[in-house]
């Protein structure tokens, strides 16, 4: 009997703060994909806010729980929903390399550790969860999945093979949309005349669905939507992956005359 893979769930702060049914959904994907999910209560914040912000040695702490937190449930896998920590995570090993205690602890960790569609497609190998929608979405991709982690296409892979989903391509999404973290705190006009203009391309789609792979990302361009009037139904692609899902559908490369496409691949933008 093939064993289950044995996955840590980090969960992002926004994930817990505010949007709740991503975590619930993630978990509900990897187990129904065959994995054990472990979720360790010690778990804080991964210190991107601060580290960013230039308190590097005031970050360390944080940085420390998080790994004892991470690593404490002997899971063969660390898998998170959002780009932008999941890669901060894996920066530890490079902030903690003179560290006798944390640097190898921190390794281990950066070793272990994917993106939710990442980990799904490249280390699972699937290609289709099972899932259907029957809606028209436009996507938002994530700066720090796709320029820090070097992940372009698993997430759009995932979607296309939704059933009955139609994707309608977003007019300049390789462009930011304004949030940056503490960009957004500290350029508050640019940040908005960014996301003013992401949120002009996603209503010009016309589409039913704004799907997105970064919570941050999501906050800023609803919270903007909201305020300014347009409405359009945001999700995470975790919460599109775990709806109404037939599980006889779940469709594995291998079984498929599908070549894996690579993390940059071309022609997927």
């Amino acid at each position: 009997m093939k064993k289950q893979p044995r996955v840590c769930i980090f969960s992002s702060c926004l994930v817990d703060l505010m949007f709740p049914n991503v975590g619930k959904s993630m978990v509900e994907v990897l187990e129904r994909l065959g994995c054990q999910t472990f979720l360790p209560d010690k778990q804080v914040c991964c210190g991107q806010p601060t580290y960013n912000s230039g308190y590097s040695k005031g970050s360390l702490k944080t940085f420390k729980n998080e790994i004892d937190a991470l690593l404490s449930m002997d899971a063969d896998y660390i898998v998170g929903p959002t780009g932008s920590c999941v890669f901060m995570i894996k920066e530890y090993k490079d902030i903690l390399k003179d560290d006798p205690v944390y640097g190898p602890r921190a390794e281990k960790v950066a070793n272990k550790i994917y993106e939710f569609t990442q980990f799904i497609y490249r280390v699972l190998g699937i290609v289709d969860c099972g899932a259907e929608l029957d809606a028209t979405i436009t996507v938002h991709r994530s700066c720090h999945m796709t320029r820090l982690l070097g992940e372009r296409t698993a997430p759009f892979v995932l979607l296309d093979h939704v059933k009955d989903i139609k994707r309608i391509p977003l007019h300049n999404v390789q462009l930011c949309c304004g949030f940056g973290g503490t960009f957004s705190a500290k350029e508050p006009e640019l940040s908005t005349a960014m996301v003013q203009d992401k949120v002009k391309n996603i209503m010009d789609t016309k589409a039913d669905i704004l799907v997105g792979m970064e919570t941050s990302c999501l906050m800023n361009i609803a919270g903007y939507m909201n305020r300014h009037g347009d409405h359009i139904k945001v999700m995470h692609i975790a919460e599109v992956l775990n709806h109404n899902v037939d599980p006889t559908r779940i469709k594995y490369l291998k079984d498929t005359d599908e070549a894996v496409v690579p993390a940059n691949g071309e022609g997927v933008f």
